[in-house]
């Protein structure tokens, strides 16, 4: 394969073409780069780079300059796939190394250009760029770190670069979790020892035990690419249960009532109860607690509740049954939390949400799954009634979830939907296919 490596400062490449297994794929002959500065294509004392159009400071390297350097190359070796560098592009992952792979078949040349200063005119990238490429949401001094990062990325496909194909193909972020964790020699080193069952020789427990710590390791530090990835069955079956268990709770007392300064009391509704636990058991939580101490509602809930547990619910509708037998009646908090730790044999940590911003516990995002699971336990989210759960009740929580919202100021979701919502940002999935 020809690398075309167009640069303003081709010698920051060298050391890394001169070494380890790029180097003797170059000695194999299975990939022949060629460093391009981008000062070889200005005539004696001309700039490569001019002051940028409209208000501002920084310098631009010339769409001109750029243009004689791909023609050039693209003269000597043929049509390439041409990659840029910049903040504005796609994520560097490896669905998008693997879509760039897959796009390459049948093309033997592939170029980078990497801008320097404040980049390059923005008709460069419109005229030639196959794919821009970010490393991340980072600024740096120009896009030669980016080219390297991505070629040596990259090259890890093309066969014959790495000793053993299967280092390629069981590596982290191949499918949707990370490698396991290894040990070499010693046994024990400072205090710590290589666990038991690799120095086994039992292959059936060894390939156990490696896929479960895979899993652990995905699930708590990279939830974010477990969650956009396309999993088997049984894949997400390992995923759900490496998740702490999670449960929700709605609140129909201790709640503001319209109209009081106390917190009061509101009334349960059919539908909540359905679509709440619908969305639970969609979305895998254990159980889902009704909490209200008025002994009528009490009543209602369990004549509800009666039909579909005991009575002809099962019949009638066999989802609706599946969803509402998780669905749980008590007359206050502290029993929930009590069920809860009985259950699970230890007490949940208390989410609690609400269409406002409040100061109490730890603020989390939807994208703070690790922070709250690392601590192994339970998780039970809070969802009011009426205004909102009370301040008394809040105080109590050990994190408090950002509230739902959108890009309008109308913030007066029903908490059936702020639940659908919740549920789906926490703990969905929302697979990413690389175009």
């Amino acid at each position: 394969m020809k690398i075309s490596i167009l640069t303003a400062f081709p010698n920051l490449y060298t050391p890394f073409l001169e070494t380890s297994l790029l180097a003797r794929a170059q000695q194999r002959g299975i990939i022949t780069p060629e460093l391009v500065s981008f000062l070889q294509m200005c005539k004696p004392k001309e700039r490569i780079d001019a002051p940028a159009y409209g208000h501002g400071a920084g310098m631009l390297i010339k769409p001109v300059v750029v243009e004689r350097a791909i023609e050039q190359q693209e003269q000597k070796y043929g049509k390439a796939f041409k990659i840029f560098f910049s903040p504005q592009g796609k994520k560097l992952d490896q669905r998008l190394l693997q879509s760039i792979h897959e796009r390459l078949k049948g093309c033997d040349h592939i170029m980078t250009i990497s801008a320097r200063y404040e980049g390059m005119d923005a008709r460069v990238e419109q005229e030639y760029a196959d794919e821009i490429i970010s490393i991340g949401d980072v600024v740096l001094m120009g896009g030669d770190l980016p080219a390297m990062m991505f070629l040596e990325a990259f090259l890890r496909y093309i066969p014959g670069v790495v000793g053993k194909q299967e280092s390629v193909e069981h590596e982290s972020f191949q499918g949707p979790f990370v490698d396991y964790p290894s040990y070499t020699e010693p046994v024990e080193w400072q205090g710590k020892k290589v666990p038991e069952v690799l120095r086994s020789g039992d292959h059936k427990a060894i390939e156990s035990w490696r896929q479960e710590q895979a899993v652990k390791a995905s699930v708590l530090n990279h939830f974010e690419w477990v969650r956009t990835s396309e999993l088997t069955e049984k894949e997400a079956e390992q995923v759900r249960k490496t998740i702490p268990p999670h449960y929700v709770a709605l609140l129909h007392s201790q709640v503001m009532v319209k109209g009081q300064d106390e917190p009061g009391d509101t009334s349960v509704t059919s539908i909540d109860i359905h679509d709440i636990a619908r969305s639970a058991v969609t979305y895998g939580l254990k159980g889902y607690f009704i909490v209200t101490r008025l002994v009528d509602q009490q009543k209602i809930v369990r004549k509800l509740l009666d039909f579909w547990h005991e009575g002809p619910g099962y019949d009638y509708n066999r989802s609706r049954f599946q969803a509402v037998k998780q669905v749980e009646l008590h007359a206050d908090l502290e029993q929930v939390i009590a069920d809860i730790e009985k259950k699970e044999g230890k007490k949940p940590l208390l989410i609690g949400t609400s269409a406002r911003v409040t100061q109490h516990g730890q603020t989390i995002t939807f994208f703070d799954q690790e922070s709250v699971w690392q601590h192994d336990r339970p998780v039970l989210f809070l969802l009011g009634t009426g205004q909102g759960i009370s301040q008394q009740v809040l105080s109590q929580c050990d994190f408090m979830l950002i509230p739902v919202k959108g890009l309008t100021d109308f913030n007066h979701l029903s908490v059936r939907s702020a639940a659908a919502i919740i549920f789906d940002r926490w703990l969905g999935l929302s697979t990413k296919v690389q175009k």
